[in-house]
């Protein structure tokens, strides 16, 4: 299931959305080294986020084994960064291309419908809530969490509440066969939110644990869901709805 267009208006141009993608695109060429194993380890082990780390239980100088023979040392920055640094970080080219795309699909029109300063307060506290939540469910972590994802799925969270009708469109694959759905982006995400409660509990229930942090999905997904209605302008989301109303008829 790929979600590639929302039909769905758009008050203006996306600064805040256009600006935080540009930040992740930079973080991976000036930091990461564009996915060059030598400066990846070593941004991922100083700026990732590491639970066992950001609770004190592992301290700079420790040794972190990331698996497929991979490790790298806790770097010196504080732990207390990392919930902020690693929200722009990423762990390969597909995963930094997937997160700006959902990022840019269903961020702009909730920054729209929030403007550009609350918009961006938005982002990061449920970025922080994601951290949070992945922390909660493996406080004895060592493996480093980075990605967009847990900001981007409190996005979802509020996309569903503004705008549960809105028509998603979708690539489905199955197998050799392709198919393009139109659904509203209640059932889409809602779909979206229970794979990641799923995922969540088979890697709570699994020995070793995973390589996606389904926990801060879920978590970011709530706390986008319930912070919304503090977020958004009213001003801004009645310009909305009129302009949606409009373009339906």
């Amino acid at each position: 299931m790929f979600p590639y267009r929302v039909d769905n208006p758009r008050l203006g141009p996306a600064v805040a959305t256009a600006t935080i993608m540009a930040l992740n695109l930079l973080v991976w060429i000036a930091l990461e080294g564009m996915g060059n194993e030598a400066p990846l380890l070593r941004a991922l082990c100083s700026f990732g986020l590491i639970p066992a780390r950001l609770l004190g239980h592992l301290s700079p100088g420790s040794p972190v084994a990331l698996g497929e023979g991979l490790s790298c040392t806790v770097g010196s920055v504080p732990a207390w960064v990392t919930p902020l640094s690693s929200m722009f970080m990423h762990g390969g080219w597909f995963h930094l291309i997937s997160n700006m795309w959902f990022l840019w699909l269903f961020g702009r029109n909730v920054e729209d419908v929030m403007g550009v300063t609350r918009y961006t307060l938005f982002y990061l506290l449920v970025g922080f809530a994601a951290a949070a939540a992945q922390v909660f469910a493996d406080p004895t972590s060592t493996l480093p969490m980075v990605g967009a994802s847990g900001a981007i799925s409190g996005i979802m969270g509020a996309y569903i509440v503004l705008f549960p009708a809105v028509r998603v469109r979708l690539w489905i694959f199955l197998l050799v066969f392709v198919t393009r759905v139109n659904v509203p982006a209640y059932l889409m995400l809602g779909y979206w939110f229970l794979l990641q409660v799923l995922g969540a509990n088979v890697s709570a229930l699994s020995a070793e644990g995973g390589g996606v942090a389904y926990a801060a999905h879920a978590g970011g997904f709530i706390a986008g869901a319930l912070l919304v209605t503090v977020f958004k302008r009213r001003d801004l989301m009645a310009q909305h709805d009129a302009l949606l109303a409009a373009e339906r008829y």
